[in-house]
C-alpha cells in the first residue's frame, strides 16, 4: 500500500501546476490528499514514507520478550529438587520424636539451610523473569537469602564433622546433657552468623552504586566475595583435618580390639572410603566456585559463573543423601511413613554420630 501511495504521489507531481489551481479539491483524489505537505521543499514521495514509517515502527517493537537462559532453568530445577528432598527430611525429623539426638539436630539444621537455598534459587528465577529485577529491594532480598542459606549449609556440614569427631574423641562423655547444650549453641551461632552475612548487602555492602566493584555475583562486592571464598577454603581445610583425625582414631580403635581385628579393619576401611567420598564430593562442588570468586569479577563472561555456581548448588542435592537418607533411623521412619513396615534387612542397631 505504501508503494501505491508513493506512485500516486509521483504521478501528481508530474502533472505540473494542475494541483495548484483554484478548482475545488476532489475528496476521492488520492494524489491531492498526499500532495499537501507543510514543507514545500520536500519531494512528493518523501512525505508518504516519513508520515507512515513512524506509525508502523512502534507497532513492530512494542512487545519485547525476555529470553530465558537455560542456565537459569537448570538452577530453578535444581532448587526445586533441593526443596523437595530437604522438606522430606525435615518432615521425618519433626514427626519422629525419637530423632532428637545431637546428630539429628544438626541434620535438621542442615536440611533447613538447604531448603532455604532451594527456595532462594526458585525465587531468584521468579524475580529475574517475572518481577522487575531492577528494583533494589528484590535484588538484595534474593542475594541475601542465597548467601545466608548456602553459608549455613556449609557451616552445618562443618558442625556435623565436629560432632562426629567429638563422638569418637569423647566417646564416654558424648551422650550427656552437656553435648546437647553444646549442639544447640553451635546451631544458634551458625544461624546468627549466616543471617548477619545475608543482611550485609542490604546494609550497604553492595555494588549497586558502583558497578565496577561488583563480583561475579551481583550485587556482592569483589572484596566481600573474596572474603567468603577464603572463609570457605579455611572451613574445607578444617574439615579435612577433622576427618583425618577421625580416621586415625578409628584405626587406633581397630588395633586395640584384637579379637575382632579382621572385622573392624574391614569396616574401618569402608568408613575411610566413605569419608573420602564425602570430602571429594564437597570439594568438587564448592572449590571451583570459591577459586573462581577469588580470581574473577563482573567483567568475566557470565557463562563461567553459571558453570561454577551450578555444581555448588548440587551440593545441597547430595547432602540429604549423604547425611540423612543413609541413616538407618531415618530410613525406618521413611518406611513406616510410606508403607507402615520396616524391611527385615534394615539394620536394627542405632546409628551413632561416629558412624559414617
Amino acid at each position: 500500500m505504501i508503494l501505491s501511495l508513493a506512485a500516486a504521489a509521483a504521478m501528481s507531481s508530474s502533472s505540473g501546476s494542475s494541483l495548484n489551481s483554484s478548482s475545488p479539491l476532489d475528496p476521492f483524489d488520492f494524489s491531492t490528499t498526499w500532495s499537501l505537505p507543510e514543507d514545500p521543499s520536500n519531494s512528493s514521495s518523501e512525505p508518504v514514507v516519513r508520515t507512515l514509517t513512524p506509525d508502523l515502527h512502534p507497532a513492530s517493537t512494542a512487545v519485547t520478550v525476555q529470553e530465558v537462559s537455560p542456565w537459569d532453568i537448570a538452577l530453578c530445577v535444581t532448587g526445586t529438587l533441593i526443596s523437595c528432598e530437604n522438606a522430606l527430611v525435615i518432615a521425618v525429623l519433626f514427626y519422629t520424636p525419637t530423632l532428637r539426638a545431637p546428630m539429628f539436630i544438626l541434620i535438621g539444621s542442615l536440611a533447613v539451610a538447604d531448603l532455604l537455598a532451594g527456595l532462594g534459587l526458585i525465587l531468584n528465577f521468579v524475580f529475574t523473569y517475572l518481577v522487575d529485577s531492577s528494583v533494589e529491594f528484590v535484588t538484595l532480598l534474593s542475594v541475601g537469602l542465597l548467601i545466608s542459606a548456602f553459608s549455613a549449609s556449609v557451616l552445618n556440614i562443618l558442625a556435623i564433622t565436629v560432632d562426629r569427631y567429638l563422638s569418637l574423641y569423647n566417646a564416654l562423655t558424648y551422650h550427656t546433657e552437656r553435648t546437647v547444650t553444646f549442639t544447640y549453641l553451635m546451631v544458634v551461632f551458625i544461624w546468627v552468623s549466616c543471617l548477619t552475612l545475608g543482611l550485609l548487602p542490604a546494609l550497604g555492602w553492595n555494588c549497586l552504586k558502583d558497578e565496577s566493584t561488583c563480583s561475579i555475583c551481583r550485587p556482592v562486592t569483589k572484596n566481600n566475595a573474596v572474603a567468603l571464598a577464603v572463609t570457605f577454603l579455611l572451613v574445607f581445610a578444617l574439615m579435612m583435618q577433622l576427618y583425618l583425625q577421625i580416621c586415625k582414631i578409628a584405626f587406633r580403635h581397630a588395633q586395640q580390639i584384637a579379637v575382632q581385628h579382621q572385622f573392624v579393619a574391614i569396616s574401618t576401611t569402608k568408613g575411610v572410603s566413605t569419608l573420602s567420598a564425602i570430602l571429594c564430593a564437597f570439594g568438587a562442588c564448592w572449590l571451583p566456585f570459591a577459586m573462581y570468586s577469588i580470581v574473577a569479577d563482573s567483567s568475566y563472561p557470565v557463562i563461567y559463573t553459571y558453570a561454577t555456581v551450578l555444581p555448588a548448588t548440587c551440593c545441597s542435592v547430595i547432602n540429604p543423601i549423604i547425611y540423612a537418607f543413609r541413616n538407618p533411623d531415618i530410613q525406618k521412619s521413611l518406611w513406616m511413613a510410606c508403607c507402615g513396615c520396616v524391611p527385615s534387612n534394615l539394620s536394627l542397631r542405632p546409628r551413632t554420630s561416629s558412624d559414617v
